[in-house]
């Protein structure tokens, strides 16, 4: 059986506030495309379909669009809600939908009710197994305690005991949205360490042919049977090494997994820049970044002015802009505590304005902060009098 597997769509998101509408569109597109081209038999999402738990009417067009599309298609769709989507939202309607053959599996109580596919080798049993919050999902797995290991443990056991039932030969297929030990994150997922220790071994999902990983950003294979897609769009610049990919897999009739990587359309390239500010100018080797999403650290020991507007005039897709002035010659990395130690406010104070500005502190400003400190100082005095 052939599969497509994808993830953290982020439908609603955008890139340092560029919108991504049209690239998420030419993303959807691609997969349709895919689907008919690669004769897929059945796609797995596995999870994070939208950015935020109340998605704007744009994802959401784009959502209800691509179920049309692939309903058409005839082909089986599965998705679970991931850590960002509400999962009663997006399962809105899960019994109407599934009748068109786009099964929606966001509640938790459902880990263990498979969609059962077929092919010329037998059946294949599609377990979709929602974000699992520990602290919401621990009652209802019979849990006392615990973090997402032992939530994911529980629902595992449940599959394992629906499989078990199942004729001999069955082929199990789970999709999954947690964070597996050995992965390794970028800077756009959202952490999920609030319902306990984020990571969960891979050997909780033994004893299946293929889990569907979602929720890490970047295209990884952590076991032939185990893999993350990966968001199909770049959300940080810790993204700008990624290639943006889906898998397709295709599962043998003994279970063996054999998997492509199929590259998803990119909107910009991204870059990541360091230097002194005339020298991202003025460097000819940098003339390949000049349309690429940009991310700037300057290096001057001084702040130049209007440093975003200079950069802008040769790259003007740059996005993000920060500052790591170069130590001075002999000058030793010390902490910011450190370099206070022992100074006066008002000295700290001047060697702030003096950092953020890159000048000196002129007499006027020095009087205004005099002024402004000895108010603190009277007013601190003035609260801490004993009443008479």
């Amino acid at each position: 059986m052939r599969l497509l597997h994808t993830s953290d769509w982020h439908l609603g998101r955008s890139f340092h506030r560029e919108s991504l509408h049209d690239a998420q569109r030419a993303f959807l597109d691609h997969l349709v495309a895919v689907v008919r081209e690669h004769r897929v038999e059945a796609v797995l999402v596995a999870g994070d379909v939208y950015d935020r738990a109340l998605p704007g009417l744009g994802a959401v067009a784009l959502f209800d669009d691509v179920l049309h599309r692939l309903a058409d298609l005839g082909v089986p769709t599965v998705f679970i809600s991931g850590n960002h989507d509400s999962a009663r939202r997006l399962g809105v309607g899960a019994g109407l939908i599934g009748r068109a053959g786009v099964h929606l599996r966001t509640d938790p109580d459902g880990c263990a009710d498979p969609v059962l596919l077929a092919d010329e080798h037998g059946p294949v049993a599609v377990y979709g197994l929602p974000y699992l919050e520990p602290a919401l999902t621990r009652e209802r797995f019979g849990l006392a305690g615990g973090g997402h290991a032992e939530v994911l443990r529980a629902a595992m056991t449940r599959v394992r005991a629906d499989l078990a039932e199942r004729p001999a030969g069955t082929r199990a297929v789970v999709l999954a949205h947690a964070f597996v030990t050995g992965g390794e994150p970028s800077d756009s997922e959202r952490d999920i360490t609030v319902g306990g220790v984020a990571s969960v071994p891979a050997s909780v999902f033994d004893g299946v042919h293929y889990a569907a990983l979602g929720h890490l950003h970047g295209c990884q294979t952590l076991a032939p049977h185990l893999r993350y897609s990966g968001s199909p769009l770049a959300y940080s610049f810790s993204e700008v090494h990624h290639r943006k990919t889906m898998w397709l897999v295709d599962l043998a009739a003994d279970g063996s997994v054999a998997a492509e990587r199929l590259d998803c359309p990119q909107p910009r390239p991204l870059a990541r820049l360091r230097g002194r500010l005339a020298e991202l100018l003025a460097d000819p080797e940098l003339a390949v970044h000049e349309e690429s999403w940009v991310q700037a650290t300057l290096t001057d020991p001084l702040r130049p002015a209007n440093p975003m507007e200079e950069l802008r005039g040769r790259f003007p897709h740059t996005l993000q802009l920060l500052f790591e002035p170069e130590p001075t010659p002999g000058e030793r990395h010390v902490s910011y505590a450190d370099r206070v130690s022992g100074r006066a406010d008002l000295e700290i104070a001047e060697g702030f304005v003096r950092h953020v500005r890159g000048g000196e502190v002129d007499e006027l400003e020095q009087g205004w902060l005099q002024e402004a400190f000895e108010a603190v100082r009277l007013a601190t005095e003035h609260e801490q009098e004993p009443p008479r």
